[in-house]
């Protein structure tokens, strides 16, 4: 592989794609460039994976409210420490993949079946090794601040976190690629703007799947881990040692390669803010007139994210597009006002007020689904349902304006925003969604409101 590609080349170099917005011949160029799309368009194309994502999530939430009882939830409370950084894998690995082939798809990149296949299979293994390595992280991250919030923790404790996380991560890494790969896929061939459905349905698989198999396998292991604990050790050494084959596969295209040098500051950073998260999680927990935000959290912190990946995806194929790398639109080069967000002509503005608008009504329809599922006779209370409206809107707000900022500007520094700018913004909806609603569970029990909890 040369040694001339840097983290400063675009992602999809136009040297190798003829189709390039900047190489290429004018028909070419043309064949490019993203359609415009109407606003009833935009919000059809949105509502269906937005509500299959917030089903997902819904999901989620129910089966963590039920798994937070079982033996291994209760004895090793720091897996509640390591949840957020596990879930938040979507948007550090499945949303940034889907993002890439999102971009790759619209700028005409995945024409050639050779391209295409090489495109898919380098990224997939380069997500295989990325969820190993991240998997392993997480769970040290969990242990060092479960040991400094506790003053210690168990060695095989230690033990079955880091078998749980990477095996999680692994398995949940290769079903989700392989359905992403299939979206893109199938959204090309259909005419639909995979912009705006790819991170959608990665989430509304990401976090169910995520959950499903964190819990199966944190309890399978904790029910053999004290007599068969070299067990554990076997399959943390064995899913390392494939670590060289993601790297060797990853190698063979010039853009996974490029991701596989310089790509993990991101990634590795979004963890650690994911985190954070799940100490304010863990300790929100462990309060019994608290408890109830289990349910919720996967709700507020999943709607968040696929809504804020929805619009960095969007701004990020425009740039790709339609500017140079370091060039950004006029109304950029200034300082960056909140409101500009939301206002002006340009279609990631339509988008931006389209996503906002859409939080209130799908929060609400999120909340009648789980008061159905749950069976409960009465309505959550008007409080409750305000307060949950109120911290979803704040969220959703603040991560639609800090995308606009942060995708821009690394677009000036030359970095590629599909594979920078997902991660920060999902952990830090993990962050702001798992704050904000601890805020509002803690308001609403100081009030003597118990409708929600």
């Amino acid at each position: 592989m040369p040694d001339f590609f840097v983290e400063t080349d675009p992602l999809l170099p136009n040297e190798h794609y003829s189709g390039a917005r900047f190489g290429g011949s004018q028909e070419a160029k043309m064949s490019a460039v993203v359609p415009p799309e109407s606003v009833c368009s935009l919000v059809l194309q949105i509502l269906v994976p937005f509500l299959l994502a917030g089903l997902g999530t819904i999901s989620a939430g129910l089966l963590l409210d039920v798994v937070q009882s079982w033996d291994v939830f209760q004895e090793i409370t720091e897996i509640f420490i390591l949840l957020p950084a596990v879930l938040g894998m979507k948007g550090n690995l499945e949303m940034t993949l889907a993002s890439r082939l999102s971009t790759a798809v619209n700028a005409g990149k995945m024409e050639l079946a050779s391209e295409k296949w090489m495109l898919i299979f380098g990224n997939l293994a380069l997500k295989q090794l990325q969820s190993t390595v991240l998997g392993l992280l997480a769970s040290l991250m969990a242990i060092v601040l479960g040991w400094i919030a506790d003053g210690g923790i168990p060695f095989n404790h230690v033990v079955l976190l880091c078998t749980t996380s990477v095996c999680t991560t692994f398995v949940a890494s290769l079903l989700q690629g392989i359905i992403m790969v299939g979206v893109i896929i199938g959204s090309k061939r259909t005419g639909i703007n995979p912009d705006n459905v790819a991170t959608p349905i990665a989430a509304s698989f990401g976090d169910l799947i995520t959950l499903a198999l964190l819990a199966c396998f944190s309890q399978w292991f904790y029910s053999f881990m004290e007599m068969y604990l070299y067990v554990l050790y076997l399959l943390d050494l064995f899913l390392l040692c494939l670590i060289p084959l993601w790297i060797v596969i990853s190698s063979k295209h010039p853009a996974s390669w490029i991701l596989l040098r310089t790509g993990w500051e991101p990634i590795i950073t979004a963890m650690a803010i994911s985190s954070m998260g799940g100490v304010i999680l863990d300790k929100t927990v462990s309060d019994p007139n608290l408890a109830g935000i289990i349910l919720y959290t996967p709700v507020i912190n999943g709607i968040g994210g696929n809504l804020v990946s929805i619009q960095a995806s969007r701004i990020s194929t425009n740039l790709h597009l339609n500017f140079s790398r370091g060039e950004v639109p006029e109304d950029h080069k200034r300082c960056h006002q909140p409101c500009s967000t939301f206002f002006g002509s340009g279609p990631n503005h339509k988008s931006a007020k389209v996503l906002l608008l859409i939080v209130i009504p799908g929060q609400l329809i999120f909340l009648y689904i789980i008061h159905l599922i749950k069976g409960a006779h009465t309505m959550p209370s008007a409080l409750f349902t305000v307060t949950f409206l109120t911290a979803s809107l704040i969220q959703v707000f603040s991560l639609l304006c800090i995308a606009d900022c942060m995708v821009h500007c690394l677009w000036r520094k030359g970095k590629d925003p599909d594979s920078y700018s997902i991660p920060y913004l999902t952990a830090l909806g993990d962050l702001l969604g798992t704050a904000l609603l601890s805020l509002a569970f803690l308001l609403l029990w100081c009030s003597g409101d118990i409708g929600g909890l």
